[in-house]
């Protein structure tokens, strides 16, 4: 057994390796079977992030990252869980966590400033002497006869890898939600691929439903998965249907498994940043598992200006492709990036929780040809960081030879300095917003803190639990995450938050996954 996974981990190191600039890796058959021949949870693969360090505010005061309003990790996350298992620990991407839930933050007045923004700080439920600073951000939502029609591709994979019931079977009853919502402005196509690429669909006014339907009744699963032609046919579809004034874009609907044709990750990448910068954008929606390529899958959505999102039911099917086109279909920013300063005469230390794989440099937030994460309409932003206060428990000793960083006067209430920068659909300079943290945001005990912000904090306690990551206090447990969940659940009307209690509780008697079962 030791000898198989070994020869399967270097058969994948391989296939990963395309992506760091490398060329093309075709697997040899002896390769391929070894990685067929294990397990499915060991085929599923995850990139390897490790949280966001400490840092100390009077050295690197300014915290700069990329805004992050995908979910796929929190289905995923509920599927390993409704299986009675602990997820993988590289599949928990905390942001996305927090984002799967909606917190009623106060919307912006006008579409020409976007956002508003929420922000309140409160002592850390999981460390004594800590602080957390919860900012949120709340997009402008359109009504619905305002939106902009869609001229969409739908790409689907329906090599053998899909035919599950909870993959391709799935994936057409998402789309056949879709399609009861398209108008007869909007224009749809569908391609699939598997040994190669075809059109099913051409382009379709969105109103002729029966014939859309006919041609997703048509799908049937089989073949391997040449995901790269399959990209190129879709995107040619979407240009051959171009509208400026539309929202121009491919959903690609798979499991990940892209093993024929086109393997190289930086030349998918390069390909999809190309078309993003045409004006067509890529959402990727994850299916099932056992070839479940996650890395592969944020790293193209990402890349093309689009959500990634992971579908586990029909409920979630719903969710993203129903409840969500208003929002996520029609963007009311693009390359949102958001900026901390952190006043070292307040702050000692701080950590953002989360969005690892979207953090920038600092010189990144003022080039606008630096590409950043778009936000849909009605949509919002959480994150959430850590601070230690000046005199408090550092994880860090003082410098001996370095005198802290002074601060400008007149800031002495200011524990932060939050700048957010986007641009409106279609244009190529951005505006900024920005606001200082105060005194005034602060409460003094967690139960005066607002419903949001128990919520996200329990959600990212969930996450930091999930991933074992070390900055938690080791008193913290599953229990203390229920409790502070219990006393935020508020109004609930989909059932979200409940389900996420029952998630919390399947957590804390879930077993890990055996370490011969672990993904490469």
């Amino acid at each position: 057994m030791k000898v198989l996974r070994a020869a399967c981990a270097a058969a994948l190191l391989a296939l990963a390796a395309c992506g760091e600039g490398g060329s093309a890796y075709y697997a040899s058959p002896a390769e391929e079977a070894a990685v067929q021949a294990m397990s499915p949870e060991e085929r599923e693969r995850y990139e390897a992030t490790p949280p966001s360090p400490i840092r100390v505010a009077a050295v690197e005061p300014v915290s700069t990252f990329s805004i992050d309003v995908d979910t796929a990790s929190y289905s995923n996350v509920r599927r390993f869980l409704s299986e009675g298992r602990l997820p993988p620990q590289d599949a928990v991407r905390i942001e996305e966590l927090i984002n799967y839930f909606d917190y009623g933050y106060t919307p912006p007045d006008s579409r020409e400033t976007p956002f508003s923004t929420t922000i309140s700080v409160t002592p850390s439920p999981w460390a004594e002497g800590r602080q957390l600073v919860h900012i949120g951000l709340q997009g402008y939502d359109i009504e619905r006869t305002e939106r902009p029609p869609l001229n969409l591709v739908l790409l689907v994979d329906v090599s053998g890898s899909m035919s599950d019931p909870n993959k391709l079977e799935l994936a057409v009853e998402g789309f056949r939600m879709l399609t009861e919502q398209l108008t007869e402005d909007d224009h749809i196509a569908i391609v699939t691929y598997a040994g190669n690429a075809g059109t099913v669909l051409e382009p379709t006014r969105g109103d002729d439903r029966r014939t859309i339907m006919r041609a997703l009744d048509r799908l049937r699963s089989g073949g391997s998965t040449a995901g790269g032609e399959g990209l190129a046919r879709a995107y040619e579809l979407a240009e051959r249907n171009f509208d400026p004034r539309a929202v121009n874009r491919v959903i690609l609907a798979t499991d990940g498994d892209f093993n024929v044709g086109i393997t190289d990750t930086a030349q998918l990448q390069d390909f999809v940043e190309r078309k993003r910068d045409e004006g067509i954008y890529l959402s990727v929606l994850g299916f099932g598992g056992g070839n479940y390529h996650d890395a592969l899958m944020q790293r193209l959505a990402q890349n093309g200006n689009g959500i990634a999102a992971y579908i586990d039911n029909e409920a979630e099917a719903e969710r993203v492709l129903v409840e969500d086109i208003s929002g996520s279909m029609f963007p009311i920013a693009d390359d949102v990036k958001i900026q901390v300063e952190f006043n070292p005469e307040r702050v000692a230390e701080y950590r953002l929780i989360g969005y690892e794989t979207r953090a920038l440099r600092r010189e990144d937030f003022n080039n606008d040809r630096v590409d950043a994460g778009e936000i849909g309409a009605g949509h919002s932003v959480t994150a959430i960081y850590e601070i230690t206060p000046v005199g408090g428990p550092t994880f860090t000793e003082p410098l001996r030879y370095q005198t802290d960083a002074r601060a400008q006067s007149g800031t002495d209430g200011e524990l932060a300095f939050v700048r957010i920068r986007y641009k409106l659909p279609g244009e190529d300079n951005s505006r900024l917003i920005e606001r200082a943290i105060t005194d005034a945001d602060a409460v003094s005990t967690l139960a005066r803190a607002p419903e949001a912000t128990r919520w996200a904090a329990a959600v990212a306690g969930y996450g930091q639990l999930l991933r074992g990551d070390p900055y938690l206090d080791r008193a913290f447990a599953w229990d203390d995450v229920i409790a502070l969940a219990q006393s935020a659940r508020g109004r609930d009307e989909h059932g979200w938050r409940s389900e996420f209690l029952q998630l919390a509780r399947r957590a804390s008697r879930a077993e890990p996954m055996p370490e011969e079962e672990k993904p490469i």
